[in-house]
């Protein structure tokens, strides 16, 4: 599928310019086809005839001794159960053909292992190979469930005359991008300048120096054997001007990559124009940015929430409610079983692709629980939980690590898993049928390939209404069809489940966990995301510490990327924050100063993708700041290090953070909306944490507030402080007029709330060596409170945020800290009544236990 990204027009002008020499290729241009051609069958080996010795693959030479050797024991040893992804095979099952990628431990390229195509893995051999013989490289990138690179394996990798010519002209190499995403950002530049626009599976030509000249995306298998044979024409033929091209290629995707630029300001204004660009592409009518296919494109729902938590912003959060709801009502969300699929590829969220990314699952439950705190709507509430539901039922190993993604495709077909006729429906459900028919829009006639992608037309809440039905007890019913139905279709056969363990991935899902136990109050979330991190920490590093990237059968392996260490680093601060166990703060500093130590550029700032030490053949070490389908390390890395530096006290990460962002404020300058995450974390860098929990005195005092009834109608807001030993701050009264006081207010500029007079705890009267006075002091655990009333005749419904400022200062025995103002922002959606589901027919932030709408 392909994917667009914004470009530097200069860039690429000058690099599509050096691609003249390919325009005989002009018709053979990268495509997506709508059809779905049938899988090749699967063949289950017997002992016997996995012993066989492979068949040498048209155009290729036979294999050592040794390697076939190899080749053979690696096939034996997987197993009784292993089914060869080819339809090239013996009559007793075993496979015609076996290359070097059975060696692998990737399942993406093990699903390559039996193509008649001779197959490198990225690396010294295959380069060695392409240089001594002067072929140029054949590079395609994928990952294991990815619908259009099966298509791709089918129709041309398993074609024997495809499979000849790439044996005879060119060195093949095959590449894994959620193994090496670094590759995967330099190659796919490359095409995006070469065709303006990317996806996977990704087709590049290079160089035996491993420079790109030529490349795309999807090829249907008669383009693709042309395209083969004209560039093994021109490359034989016009081999300097191909070598020129190859050059300017690499040239730009150099200055793209390694982002060089002068300094520029980013600043809250920066962050508005991110917030006005996202907002000029909302689609008023359906929900989403852009036309379709539609992206979740989460970096920038978390910008336009936080953006309302922040400041009120009541075009960002309406923007962000109407894409939510209109995915939680498509078929985009798993009715059934919870979870989201990758994209739409319609306008109305109806029709997926059908594969579950994990990394969706973390940003997307994320978003609707920012939503379900700034507004208290049971929906997102709902579809967060359900979502998590999924990930903790369906993707996560024994020990507690989170799988990587479930495939489109099942039975031959993209979607089969997923979808019912009405008959299906019927006999699963018996009398909740009519209901769950008219409920989910499924008709006889149906909306995908003659059966049903089951959707919400309308939302529960209205069509309780609709049917003037109690919505407790539709829920109840819903909750009864779902469950009935996920039973019924776990009998079918299931898509292809990759159990890659991902330290990023991980990392995304362990923060969203986190935050679902600081929203509900839930302590399965928090085990869950406990476990989950000691796993990580456990397995996914060597014995010298360095993280690694992946966990597979029992072992870890590959080096870390920086978005391992950013991503894993800010699930481990957000552990912190919820728990306040110093455990986690340290673990976090100890991330932190490895991912600056591997990854940091100490020439022009921010963080490079790959240590300096991982690829001699890697034409650039890039940097990748751009937020596409998920944050870029960088951004992740601005966030985390502006969060840890204010809980650690150490100014080091936050100095880092802010010149991470001013590494790349140019190309942010530029587009803003493209860095929405990196501006969420600027957020971070320039106000502190968002949200109603924030850290002072360089990290000393931890301070959380939330609203909850007082007595009759009123509001009371409480603000609880943690002092840590050896530091103090002032009491409300100092005996010394020249003391700063610890002073609770709501913020004026808004004009919405007003503040009664506020209960400040008592003082604790204390000698200390370096003053001469006894001194008024607050220390240990502290609580403020105040009632708290809104002016409804300027808001007519309560507003969703309190804009709380507590000014302070600490000190301790030898020093005094600069005054110092947090600004809190306290959601008030804890005071709304919410039915969830079932079993939880009421929750409260922040666990107040508090219900019900004061009228004060």
């Amino acid at each position: 599928m392909s994917i667009f990204y914004p470009l530097k027009k200069g860039v690429c002008t000058i690099a599509l310019a050096a691609t003249v020499i390919l325009t005989w290729a002009n018709n053979l241009e990268a495509q997506t086809l709508s059809d779905d051609p049938v899988h090749a069958p699967h063949h289950v080996l017997s002992a016997e005839a996995r012993e066989h010795t492979t068949e040498v693959a048209p155009g290729a030479l036979p294999y050592s001794p040794e390697t076939r050797t190899q080749l053979q024991k690696t096939l034996a040893d997987k197993g009784p159960d292993y089914e060869p992804r080819t339809e090239h095979v013996e009559p007793d099952g075993r496979p015609r053909f076996t290359n070097r990628l059975i060696l692998e431990d990737s399942p993406y390229l093990i699903q390559h292992a039996h193509n008649p195509v001779n197959w490198f893995a990225w690396g010294p051999q295959a380069f060695e190979r392409a240089k001594r013989e002067g072929k140029p490289i054949f590079l395609s990138i994928g990952y294991s469930t990815c619908h259009w690179c099966h298509v791709m394996e089918r129709e041309s990798f398993d074609n024997l005359e495809i499979a000849r010519i790439l044996n005879e002209k060119f060195i093949s190499i095959k590449v894994d991008r959620e193994r090496r995403p670094d590759l995967d950002e330099v190659y796919m530049t490359s095409v995006r300048l070469i065709t303006g626009q990317g996806g996977w599976p990704m087709s590049n030509f290079l160089t035996p120096e491993g420079k790109p000249f030529f490349g795309g995306t999807y090829f249907p298998p008669e383009h693709f054997e042309a395209l083969l044979r004209r560039i093994d024409e021109v490359w034989r033929t016009r081999k300097q001007e191909v070598l020129a091209s190859a050059n300017q290629i690499t040239a730009a995707v150099l200055e793209i990559t390694t982002a060089r630029s002068e300094a520029q300001s980013v600043s809250k204004a920066t962050i508005a124009e991110a917030v006005t660009q996202i907002l000029g592409q909302h689609d008023t009518e359906l929900g989403g940015f852009g036309a379709p296919p539609k992206f979740p494109r989460e970096p920038e729902l978390l910008l336009l929430l936080e953006t309302a938590l922040r400041s009120g912003d009541a075009q960002a959060l309406a923007a962000a409610e109407h894409t939510l709801e209109a995915m939680a009502r498509g078929g985009i969300f798993d009715q059934i079983a919870g979870g989201f699929h990758r994209y739409s590829t319609d306008a109305r969220w109806l029709v997926p692709h059908f594969e579950k990314m994990l990394y969706n699952q973390a940003h997307l439950a994320r978003a609707y629980l920012a939503a379900f705190q700034l507004t208290g709507k049971s929906v997102y509430g709902r579809v967060a939980r359900q979502t998590l539901e999924y990930v903790l039922r369906d993707m996560r190993s024994p020990e507690g690590g989170f799988y990587s993604a479930t495939d489109a495709d099942s039975e031959g077909k993209e979607g089969e898993f997923f979808l019912w006729t009405t008959d299906q429906l019927r006999n699963a459900l018996g009398e909740d049928a009519a209901l769950a028919i008219d409920l989910y829009g499924a008709t006889d006639q149906g909306n995908f390939e003659s059966k049903n992608i089951l959707h919400l037309p309308t939302s529960l809440e209205s069509y309780a209404q609709q049917q003037q039905l109690p919505l407790p007890g539709l829920l109840e019913r819903v909750d009864r069809i779902r469950e009935k139905l996920r039973l019924k279709r776990a009998m079918r056969e299931h898509p292809l489940r990759d159990e890659k363990i991902l330290s990023a991935w991980n990392g995304m899902m362990i923060t969203t966990l986190a935050q679902a136990y600081d929203v509900f109050g839930d302590d399965g979330y928090l085990q869950a995301a406990t476990r989950a991190a000691n796993f990580i920490w456990s397995h996914n590093r060597s014995n010298t510490g360095d993280l690694l990237r992946i966990f597979l059968a029992g072992s870890a392996s590959t080096p870390a990327s920086q978005d391992d260490y950013a991503y894993l680093l800010e699930s481990i601060i957000t552990l912190f924050d919820v728990t306040g166990d110093p455990l986690w703060l340290q673990r976090a500093e100890e991330l932190a100063r490895g991912m600056l130590q591997r990854f940091w550029d100490d020439e022009h700032g921010g963080f490079f993708m790959s240590a300096d030490n991982v690829d001699p053949h890697l034409i650039a070490r890039p940097k990748s700041p751009y937020d596409s389908a998920v944050p870029s390390g960088n951004s992740v890395a601005v966030r985390s290090l502006a969060m840890l530096g204010a809980r650690s006290g150490d100014l080091a990460f936050h100095d880092k953070a802010n010149a991470t962002v001013a590494a790349f404020s140019a190309t942010i300058r530029r587009y803003p909306a493209g860095y929405s995450y990196m501006l969420l974390g600027t957020g971070e860098v320039l106000e502190g944490s968002a949200g109603p929990r924030q850290y002072g005195a360089q990290g000393h005092v931890s301070v959380n507030a939330h609203i909850e009834r007082g007595s009759g109608k009123t509001l009371r807001l409480v603000v609880d402080l943690v002092i840590q030993e050896g530091w103090h701050i002032n009491a409300h009264q100092p005996l010394q007029a020249s003391l700063i006081p610890t002073v609770l207010t709501v913020d004026g500029h808004r004009g919405q709330w007003r503040l009664g007079s506020v209960d400040y705890p008592p003082s604790k009267t204390v000698e200390l060596a370096f003053q001469q006075e006894p001194l008024a002091l607050y220390l240990g655990n502290v609580q403020l409170a105040a009632p708290i009333g809104w002016n409804e005749s300027e808001e007519e419904a309560l507003p969703p945020v309190v804009p709380v400022r507590l000014k302070i200062q600490a000190c301790n025995d030898e020093i005094c800290l600069l005054p110092e103002e947090l600004l809190l922002e306290v959601p008030t959606s804890t005071l709304l009544e919410r039915v969830l589901d079932s079993s939880h027919s009421r929750v409260s932030l922040h666990h107040s236990g508090t219900t019900g709408l004061p009228a004060d």
